[in-house]
């Protein structure tokens, strides 16, 4: 059976990681890092506090983040291929370079780009609610507010993300959560009580 401690230091360590994704090359693979890290002490609470309720919304989370990820970038590659040539229906992958980009053509690769940033802004919509429920959740059965309030941040941040200040709340929701897994106090048995549903 994990422990209290576990998910502490698991927990506040990946938070730390994800936040530092930020640092260009290696950010990368720090969040990475960070974001299993997080996962497994998401889980092991959620086996402590016997509610798979708690895990499977962080999971949901994160797959929905990972297809919106993948929508998009496939979304940029297509583009970016057919506007150099190579296009995205072509059967080989010789180089043919474009005569000319007409109006119509760029705005259609415009079109694909912006339908692309769209969806990865919808799963990434989609993606925070469902962080913001496995946060409140644990949040309300450790007692400790930081969980729910950075879910909320995290939440309008990804709102947000549209008009770019999004991205600098969710880095407040990060540092709150670094600060919420780190307040986990292993002598206090978290409450045994759930969040009532409204």
């Amino acid at each position: 059976m994990p422990s209290l401690n576990e998910v502490k230091t698991l927990g506040g360590v990946g938070s730390l990681l994800t936040l530092l994704g930020i640092i260009p090359t290696a950010g990368v693979v720090l969040a990475i890092v960070g974001l299993v890290l997080v996962l497994i002490a998401v889980k092991y609470a959620s086996d402590i506090l016997g509610d798979p309720k708690i895990f499977n919304n962080m999971l949901y989370a994160v797959i929905l983040a990972i297809i919106g990820i993948v929508v998009g970038v496939v979304a940029v590659v297509a583009a970016v291929f057919k506007a150099i040539g190579l296009g995205y229906m072509s059967t080989s992958l010789s180089y043919t370079p474009p005569s000319s980009l007409a109006t119509g053509d760029i705005v259609g690769l415009l079109g694909v780009i912006l339908l692309g940033l769209v969806a990865v802004w919808v799963c990434f919509l989609f993606s925070s609610i469902f962080l913001r429920r496995s946060y409140t959740e644990l949040g309300k059965r450790f007692g400790i507010n930081l969980f729910g309030t950075a879910g909320l941040i995290y939440l309008i941040g990804a709102a947000l993300t549209i008009v770019l200040i999004g991205f600098l709340l969710i880095f407040v929701a990060e540092i709150l959560l670094i600060v919420a897994f780190f307040s986990i106090n292993p002598q206090v048995p978290p409450s045994s009580q759930p969040l009532q549903q409204t």
